[in-house]
């Protein structure tokens, strides 16, 4: 399976928690109500995501038609595994019950970012609610998300706006226009900034596909922010080009993309759309390029850039704000105007042996990335 970004942050965060020498716990949304789990809980849910298996589910979750089998048997173990369950409107008896002495919440993904889970934590004495802000994108660029995306996502930020205690923005970029936005819906709950750290993998021999050499990569949900449409359109005009790996799943409203890949497939061109792929079999391709490419058109974060840096291979992306701010001068920024400064890059970096990036000829040896101790220290001093 491969995790989004956001996935990432939310497994960093479980397995900060667990480390912790202080009770936590975990609340999790089920098809019938809410569930309580306590460190042990916690303990299971975190060896069973990580294995992929949850079992086969039995009892209530097989009356939940709607749900996958595998959320189904999900449902069904973390049941057994509960301190505590209960039907919606019951929820600010639970919390209550548990934390009569406060609690600190943290929501550092998109779910349970409603009214009914933060007005019952407000419910709750000295109960303190921290969420954790990854971008405005669906606001800022609503004709590319899927359908009721800005939608839910307004409905999300009034809930933030109206019920957080603090935020944490991953980055100053998210800040700002945190602050932009939240001033349109009502109150800025008091915000700090703190950069997301990155885990590098081991690289254990996996089995790779069989791609020519040498190739340049790209990396992230074809969609279309992403702007994939770019390099195909470079490809297309230029005949001597390496390969490329399209390394995602394909997304939303992106149909003529998706055209064009099928036919690149079909006709042999120097392209190859590469889905479903392992964090392990990614990393290691990610590794073998030769370059990085992110076209970008607007990003949260960038954590595969970093990853890519990390790994000692140069980048090229988009001059857009938080790549300035999360990579520094690291990468080779180009306009996405020029499409002949990325084909005259791409050829440079081609050709060289040793890994340097950057306008000025940065040694990648020099890049230090972002370090998860550093985010959750910052975390704790603001809100701990």
């Amino acid at each position: 399976m491969v995790h989004t970004g956001v996935d990432r942050v939310e497994w960093a965060y479980l397995e900060w928690c667990l480390s912790l020498d202080r009770p936590v716990y975990g609340l999790v949304r089920s098809a019938f109500g809410y569930l309580l789990l306590d460190r042990s809980g916690l303990t299971f849910a975190h060896a069973h995501l990580k294995a992929g298996d949850w079992g086969v589910s039995a009892g209530l979750s097989q009356l939940a038609f709607k749900l996958s089998p595998t959320r189904r048997a999900a449902e069904t173990a973390l049941r057994k595994h509960a301190i505590g369950r209960t039907l919606p409107a019951s929820l600010p008896r639970l919390l209550k019950r548990h934390f009569s002495n406060g609690a600190l919440y943290l929501n550092t993904g998109h779910s349970n970012l409603t009214k009914r889970v933060f007005a019952s934590f407000a419910k709750v004495r000295n109960a303190q609610k921290i969420v954790l802000i990854h971008d405005f994108i669906p606001l800022d660029w609503p004709d590319h998300q899927r359908a009721r995306t800005v939608e839910q996502f307004e409905k999300r930020i009034r809930v933030v706006s109206r019920y957080a205690d603090g935020l944490i923005c991953n980055s100053q970029q998210t800040l700002d226009d945190c602050e932009r936005h939240m001033g349109g819906v009502g109150r800025m709950p008091p915000a700090m900034v703190a950069h997301l750290g990155v885990d590098m993998p081991d690289l254990p021999n996996v089995d790779l596909p069989d791609v020519p050499l040498p190739y340049v990569i790209t990396i992230g949900t074809i969609e279309p922010r992403k702007n994939h449409a770019f390099l195909l359109d470079l490809w297309q005009d230029w005949p001597e080009a390496p390969h490329l790996l399209i390394c995602g799943n394909r997304g939303w409203k992106n149909e003529d993309v998706f055209a064009r890949l099928d036919s690149a497939r079909l006709s042999g061109a120097k392209i190859s759309e590469l889905n479903g792929l392992s964090d392990a079999q990614l990393m290691g391709l990610l590794k073998g390029a030769k370059a990085a490419l992110f076209p970008s058109l607007a990003e949260g974060f960038g954590l595969p850039q970093v990853e890519a840096l990390s790994l000692g291979v140069p980048i090229i992306c988009g001059e857009l704000d938080i790549y300035r701010e999360v990579l520094g001068e690291f990468p080779v920024y180009a306009s996405l105007s020029n499409a002949y400064i990325w084909r005259t890059e791409i050829e440079k970096m081609l050709q060289k042996d040793s890994n340097t990036s950057g306008q000025v000829g940065i040694s990648l040896a020099e890049y230090a990335p972002p370090q998860w101790d550093a985010h959750f220290n910052l975390v704790l001093k603001h809100f701990g």
